[in-house]
């Protein structure tokens, strides 16, 4: 059994922030009310969500659902630490007015999400060791501000950026302090790189802040390999799915979760086209998966 762990779900399924034409007619309203009636207690911050946190609680209470975390970009490595840390304050000051407790950060110096190039092979990008250096001590900084201030600062290991691998991730945990820097464990950026998920999960257990659920179709993972898929292209041609309806070993994973005692949000997060795959129906679906499964 879980003790205090919430279920949510991402836009991302509904629409998506870096490729507008995947859902653009989609609205917010649409989003939050669908997540909610396929019986989702949250969400995390999405391009379409009102920027006014009053709004924004007005609209999630209507519902009956809470915001959970956002998404923020880091670039540790090429900019000047103080722009990071003036960006990331913004952000807890949002977050603080929605009531969410998590900010997943992702360093995005060099990363390939735009580019049309390959993320495999040589393309991936690999952080110098002065920029680890960089990576690093900032996050500290950033995190220590993060719980003085009530959240987990939860770093997010990522296809097509300088922390993907399971060596890469514990790099970064091994040199940052445990007490600042969390994890926001991906099941699927984890198997997409060619990494086991359950290893993952029991190796890093401890460190575990934040837990985002997807999956992946394996057989579209073997193309994404074999043609050297960018990042936006293993998006549109289905290679994330949501929890059951891939290769993950889900009930592995749930079982190392349990054995590290975690606490926190489950959210699905499955980066589809909503043409081909409707939002609700695969939440719908998510949702019963993870109750089987999970027993939540």
């Amino acid at each position: 059994m879980f003790n205090n762990v919430k279920l949510g779900i991402a836009p991302i399924g509904w629409t998506n922030d870096d490729m507008p034409q995947l859902g653009g007619e989609l609205t917010f309203e649409q989003m939050i009310s669908e997540a909610a009636l396929a019986g989702f207690q949250g969400t995390e911050v999405g391009g379409k969500f009102p920027t006014d946190p009053a709004v924004l609680n007005h609209a999630l209470d209507l519902r009956g659902i809470k915001i959970a975390s956002q998404w923020f970009s880091s670039f540790l490595c090429s900019k000047p630490y103080e722009e990071n840390e003036a960006e990331f304050i913004k952000t807890l000051d949002f977050l603080e007015a929605v009531g969410a407790s998590r900010v997943n950060v992702c360093e995005l110096t060099r990363c390939l999400f735009a580019e049309t190039c390959s993320m495999f092979g040589g393309n991936k990008p690999v952080a110098t060791e002065q920029e680890w250096e960089k990576l690093c001590t900032g996050l500290n900084k950033l995190g220590k501000i993060a719980a003085d201030r009530g959240f987990k600062l939860c770093y997010h290991h990522h296809m097509a950026t300088v922390v993907q691998t399971i060596e890469e991730t514990k790099r970064l945990m091994d040199n940052t302090d445990p007490r600042y820097v969390y994890l926001c464990f991906d099941t699927g950026h984890f198997t997409f790189s060619g990494e086991d998920a359950v290893q993952a999960a029991k190796l890093f257990g401890s460190r575990i802040g934040h837990v985002h659920l997807k999956d992946i179709r394996p057989e579209k993972m073997k193309q994404a390999y074999a043609e050297g898929f960018a990042f936006r292209q293993a998006v549109l041609e289905g290679c994330f799915t949501i929890p059951g309806d891939g290769c993950v070993d889900y009930p592995n994973v749930f079982q190392a979760l349990r054995d590290a005692h975690y606490e926190g949000w489950f959210v699905v997060e499955a980066e589809q086209d909503p043409a081909k795959a409707n939002p609700f129906e695969y939440a719908l679906k998510a949702r019963d998966y993870i109750r089987q499964t999970a027993g939540l």
